[in-house]
């Protein structure tokens, strides 16, 4: 579940103005990207860490089915787009070791048992950014919250703020239960609620971006889902 975070999704950008003012902003930005561009594609020792708030387990099939419903979707994400997303998202995923396609929706009276629904309904998402519901293979996006993020902060791309739902809910299908602690993972939880942070290799950094977690799952995403469906560590 991702629920609505302003303070990582519209943070100000004051930090920018000073950092331009201070000058060597661009050369400081870049090393910044660069750590995090290392965190995205390799998983080191130690890393491979959870908040600890569920079990990872196989997913929920040997082979994933996908399907987007664009009914109800707000108007600034066409069908395409969103379609797109979800099997770039799917595609990613499989490197886990478990085979996943995308199918054209079919409407709900012909979609075929067993396909995972992507669709945009505030009750299945329970007014988050979006939620998977295992049980009734839904992945649900929330409407309101996209509204929302569009209406606080317009200048911000929410195809990516979308995209990393999409990705995110996906990992649980393929058995990611639990949350990671490594802030870059797509499946990442900036903080437990109970006032500790998510790790990262450079703290400082993560004042450089309104989004940290990647839009895709990362090494140590990829790592851990391959391990929770009993596949052997890709080689280094």
């Amino acid at each position: 579940m991702l629920s609505v975070d302003w303070a990582s999704v519209a943070r100000p950008i004051a930090h920018i103005l000073i950092g331009l003012a201070l000058g060597n902003w661009a050369l400081g930005a870049l090393a910044f990207e660069s750590v995090r561009a290392q965190e995205i594609r390799e998983c080191r020792n130690g890393e491979l860490a959870t908040w600890g708030d569920g079990q990872d387990r196989p997913a929920i099939g040997s082979t994933l089915s996908f399907t987007y419903n664009p009914a109800d979707a707000p108007g600034w994400f066409p069908e395409t787009l969103v379609a797109g997303m979800v099997a770039k998202a799917a595609a990613a995923w499989s490197q886990c070791g478990v085979g996943s396609h995308v199918l054209a929706w079919a409407g709900t009276a012909k979609q075929a048992p067993g396909v995972i629904v992507v669709d945009w309904s505030e009750q299945g998402s329970g007014g988050n950014f979006g939620l998977a519901n295992l049980g009734r293979r839904t992945l649900s996006l929330g409407p309101k919250a996209f509204e929302l993020l569009r209406t606080r902060n317009p200048a911000h791309d929410a195809r990516e703020t979308l995209q990393m739902v999409i990705s995110h809910e996906m990992g649980h299908m393929f058995g990611l239960m639990a949350h990671s602690r490594r802030c870059v993972d797509v499946l990442s939880y900036y903080h437990n609620g109970k006032g500790e942070k998510c790790y990262s290799r450079d703290p400082m950094q993560m004042r450089n971006f309104a989004e940290y977690r990647h839009v895709l799952p990362t090494a140590c995403d990829i790592a851990r889902c391959r391990q929770a469906n009993g596949k052997p560590p890709l080689p280094r």
